[in-house]
């Protein structure tokens, strides 16, 4: 007699149902030839009896099996493997480890990328340095997510919560027009506006419209690493210019264009990222002239624009004339949470309409009551009340490690104080290399550089307390080194 007791293996753990773990094994057996066509199953009872299962439990897996035309089951007799099933050369049980048809590499043609990600296979470690997050502690997220059911619970809200939702939900476009025009100055209307699932969209999106193989695009050095990936993948050659403390070097982007034809800059005019620099406002001028000369687009991403603690911020580049070739982006993930995933970008409304049909290809939706509850949120005043409080949080915060770096890191460590943002861009003297921090156990820091020695120090999301932490064991680590 066939060893099904062996074949079929059930885990009462599984949130999988009984009948199903029964079933798929079955099919399983029959995929790899184990059981063959016509072979006869065990009738219910007996099946039940060998596996400890209630005898509707093998029923329930026959009936599955039989739905998806493994088996042929004549009434009041047996069930049998179908014979409409291919023959399959048979495996033997003691010969073969049973394994997962995705534990093999896919193997027929398909496109590779450069940069791919590893699984992270482990929970990060207690101490973690973040690239400049949110405080998720201070954020309004019962309020948003006090929205959320309430729009979930009316029934005219549950049933426009989709409609017209490609481009984003009128409602959180008409606030966040409203939004833009108080604190960037920017004159806009809905149909400027496209809502995505964060900054990240946005710049995969302008590039799938706008790059090509034949395209030059012009980034500052170092960029933000994602955004240089999607440009590359898009076949487009990545032109790195150098940034300085006045942010991307304009005179060079200058001298590029005089040479060869530039399709697009990308710039992140405020905290630039890796350096947290500010791009100078004589630099802004110049570069919004160079793209009326030498027609090409600017995509400006202004990730951060609402932390700024020295001075006021200057208004993005999108706020000037600029004949309609500034690309802005922006996000709500830094405001929020990282997990939040709703950015926007503003463009011609041409331009936004073509964007709308590619974020169709990819995401037919966004989350229409999510969006609306942020709508809300900015309505009712509660994200301006909430970023207010924030900014002076975080006020303190980076001077608090300011003052912490100072007074223990100053032997191993130089830095430039931004005037906003939510990272400090802090670089190792020579003799103490990153890698002291990177590959300590106890420490996990998001964002480092080992080309420059550097990392980002993420303030925002750490309270006093927890930037103590940090300190004392990065002195502790530097200290072995001497």
């Amino acid at each position: 007699m066939f060893p099904f007791e062996n074949v079929i293996l059930i885990n009462r753990a599984s949130k999988t149902p009984i009948y199903k773990q029964i079933a798929y094994a079955i099919s399983s057996a029959i995929q790899k030839g184990v059981l063959l066509t016509g072979t006869q199953l065990p009738g219910s009872r007996e099946l039940a009896k060998k596996l400890a299962v209630h005898r509707k439990t093998v029923i329930a897996a026959y009936d599955e099996l039989n739905a998806q035309n493994w088996i042929d089951i004549v009434p009041r007799k047996h069930a049998y493997v179908s014979d409409k099933i291919p023959l399959i050369t048979i495996k033997h049980l003691n010969k073969e480890k049973v394994t997962s048809s995705y534990e093999t590499d896919f193997s027929l043609p398909f496109k590779q990328l450069n940069d791919v990600c590893k699984p992270q296979t482990k929970t990060l470690q207690h101490l973690i340095i973040d690239d400049g997050h949110p405080d998720v502690r201070l954020s309004p997220i019962d309020d948003l997510l006090k929205n959320y059911r309430s729009l979930t619970s009316k029934k005219h809200t549950i049933k426009n919560a989709q409609i017209g939702a490609d481009q984003g939900t009128i409602e959180l476009r008409e606030q966040i027009v409203t939004y833009l025009s108080e604190t960037r100055g920017l004159n806009i209307s809905t149909d400027n506006l496209l809502i995505t699932h964060g900054a990240q969209m946005c710049i995969y999106i302008v590039t799938q419209l706008i790059l090509n193989n034949n395209s030059n695009i012009i980034v500052g050095y170092p960029n933000y690493p994602l955004a240089n990936q999607t440009f590359k993948e898009s076949g487009a050659n990545l032109i790195e210019v150098p940034v300085d403390e006045y942010g991307i070097d304009v005179t060079a982007i200058e001298n590029i264009c005089k040479t060869q034809k530039i399709t697009a800059v990308y710039i992140i005019p405020h905290h630039h990222y890796p350096t947290t620099v500010t791009l100078s406002a004589e630099r802004r001028i110049k570069l919004l002239e160079l793209s009326k000369a030498y027609m090409f687009t600017i995509i400006e991403d202004d990730y951060d624009y609402e932390y700024h603690y020295d001075s006021s911020p200057y208004l993005p580049l999108a706020g000037s004339p600029h004949m309609g070739n500034v690309i802005y982006i922006g996000s709500f993930s830094k405001i929020l949470d990282p997990s939040l995933r709703i950015g926007f970008l503003v463009a011609p409304n041409n331009f936004v309409r073509n964007c709308t049909a590619i974020r169709k290809t990819i995401d037919v939706g966004g989350d229409g009551y999510m969006q609306n509850a942020l709508a809300t949120l900015i309505k009712e005043s509660e994200l301006n009340r909430h970023i207010k409080k924030a900014k002076k949080t975080y006020h303190h915060r980076r001077d608090y490690l300011h003052k912490k770096l100072k007074e223990n890191l100053t032997k191993y460590i130089v830095y430039t104080l931004p005037s906003g943002g939510m990272a400090i861009w802090i670089t190792f003297y020579p003799e103490y290399p990153i890698s002291l921090l990177t590959e300590n156990k106890n420490l996990t820091i998001i964002r480092a550089y080992k080309e420059f020695n550097s990392f980002r120090f993420g303030f925002a999301s750490m309270n006093e307390k927890e930037i103590d932490e940090l300190i004392e064991l990065i002195k502790n680590i530097l200290k072995t080194k001497n």
